[in-house]
Formats: C-alpha cells, sequence, structure tokens
C-alpha cells in the first residue's frame, strides 16, 4: 500500500482517501479529476489499500480523518464493513465519489451519490450528511440496500472471485468462504424463513425468492438502497415467493436456514451458506450528500 498527503488546509475536515486500486484502471481521468479537487479544498491522506486487513489498518489509524472512497459500490460496502467491524460506523459520515462501470455503481445512484466527479468531490467537500438504516448479518458482512436469495444455482470457490474485478473483493470473499465451498446451491433453495420469529417458509416447500430490503427506492436490492426517510425506517420489507404462494411482511430481523443456499449482498454473490440471520441497523451509517 502507498499513500501520500497534501499540506493541511482550513475549512472541510481532513480526508483519509481511499483509492480502489480498479477505479484507477476503469477510468483513470476520473479519479485524477477528483483527487485534484478534494486536495484543492482539504488536507488529504490518499491511500491505495491491497488486502481487508491494509482497510482495517489505515481506517484504525486516521485520527480525525473522514474516510472518502473512490471506487465501486463494494469499495464502499467494503469500507463500511470494516466500520462497523470496529465499532465505529457511526463516528463521522463517509464520503464517496463513484467510480466504475455503470452496474457497478446502481446502490451509489439510488443513494442519491452524484455521478459525476467534480460533483461528488464537491458534495464531499461542501455537501450534508445523510443518515441510512444498513443491514447486518451475522456472519460479518453488511448491506447497503437487500439481499436476495433466489432459484438460480450459485457456484462459489474458495479464493475465488468469479466475475469480481477488485482484489478487495477477491480476499473479501476468500474471508467469507465456508466449509460448503465448493458446493453448489439447490436451484430451488429449500430453506426455513423467519421474520422477528414468525415462521414464512420451511424446507418442506422450495421457494423461488426470498428478497430483505430497505424501503424506499426502486424495484430490487440495489434499488431500495435509497433508505426511505432520513435516519431509517428501523424495518426491512420482506419477500418470500414460492410456486402459487406470495407473502410480504416487515420485520427487524429475519432468519433463513438451509441445507446450503447462496445470496446476493447488493448484488454480490455471497455463500454458500447453512444459515443468516439479518438484522436492521437503523441510522446507523452517514453519507455526504449535496446539501439541498
Amino acid at each position: 500500500m502507498s499513500s501520500l498527503s497534501t499540506p493541511a488546509t482550513s475549512g472541510p475536515e481532513p480526508i483519509l482517501l481511499l483509492l480502489d486500486p480498479v477505479a484507477r484502471r476503469t477510468d483513470g481521468e476520473s479519479v485524477r479529476i477528483a483527487k485534484d479537487v478534494l486536495c484543492g479544498g482539504t488536507d488529504v491522506k490518499v491511500v491505495y489499500p491491497e488486502s481487508p486487513s491494509e482497510l482495517d489498518r489505515v481506517l484504525s489509524h486516521r485520527g480525525r480523518r473522514r474516510p472518502v472512497v473512490i471506487g465501486s459500490d463494494l469499495a464502499l460496502q467494503r469500507v463500511l464493513q470494516a466500520l462497523h467491524r470496529h465499532r465505529e460506523l457511526g463516528a463521522d459520515p463517509v464520503g464517496m465519489v463513484p467510480v466504475g462501470r455503470a452496474e457497478e455503481l446502481a446502490t451509489a445512484r439510488a443513494l442519491g451519490v452524484p455521478g459525476e466527479p467534480v460533483r461528488a468531490a464537491r458534495a464531499v467537500l461542501s455537501g450534508a450528511p445523510r443518515t441510512f438504516d444498513l443491514l447486518v448479518d451475522d456472519g460479518g458482512g453488511v448491506a447497503l440496500g437487500g439481499v436476495r436469495i433466489t432459484g438460480g444455482a450459485t457456484r462459489r470457490l474458495v479464493g475465488r472471485a468469479g466475475g469480481w474485478r477488485s482484489l478487495w473483493a477477491k480476499l473479501a470473499a476468500a474471508e467469507q468462504a465456508n466449509a460448503l465451498a465448493p458446493e453448489v446451491a439447490d436451484r430451488s433453495p429449500r430453506v426455513r424463513v423467519e421474520a422477528d420469529g414468525r415462521l414464512l417458509a420451511d424446507v418442506h416447500r422450495p421457494v423461488r425468492l426470498v428478497e430483505l430490503s430497505l424501503p424506499g427506492g426502486g424495484d430490487g436490492a440495489a434499488g431500495n438502497a435509497a433508505g426511505g426517510a432520513a435516519g431509517g425506517t428501523g424495518v426491512l420489507e420482506v419477500v418470500v415467493r414460492a410456486s402459487g404462494a406470495l407473502v410480504r411482511v416487515r420485520a427487524a430481523s429475519v432468519s433463513v436456514v438451509g441445507r446450503g443456499f447462496g445470496y446476493e449482498a447488493d448484488g454480490h454473490p455471497v455463500g454458500p451458506v447453512r444459515a443468516r440471520t439479518w438484522t436492521v441497523h437503523p441510522g446507523s451509517w452517514g453519507l455526504l450528500l449535496p446539501a439541498a
């Protein structure tokens, strides 16, 4: 990991700029523009974490610097996950300059982050924080928008990142892999689903879809990332679809148990796992967005 720092200036809070290595390869010009705007407005220390452990280290030694991500939705998710792990998620709002392919930035778009690098960087410097709910699972993962369990087969190999392009993603995949890999999840998973203790589905009847989303936004997990009103609602919208049946409820916690099922968190594959419990942490993190 390398780092550099600009001289201290008065004005906005100093920044720890976390640059996803993939962003530099994907769109180096946008990265350069965003860095120039940020460095011209405040004291910036730029770091290039090359592993989750390095990400943990730079965050734990950031002092009063505000974390700002240049990269994809996955890069933001990993930073929030690290802050949650260190119990520092709500200590300071984070900033983001989205850089990547359109499909890798759906969550940032739903959250209201400007897609243009200059506007996004200016929101970091002079924007207002808005708080959002977060989905936290008992395996240490987080989701900004939602989780989906579908009937499609999900294959996960230890140390293999599939379509994930970032080194952070590859290493995170290895961290979350378990003894079930390289198991293939059932095409129609048989799972037991409970929402706040209420049974929604059981293993004797395969399901086609289990979707957990934070209210307020478009269709699907990424589209629901806007999280409703400022501060969040503290509840999940839960959809369970089986042959000839559809159940919709709201709950603060959802548990899923099965022989081995994969799922997507904010569109990124995880698993297979045998059990997961997701809980809403209301208004638990803040994001710098353009001031009204």
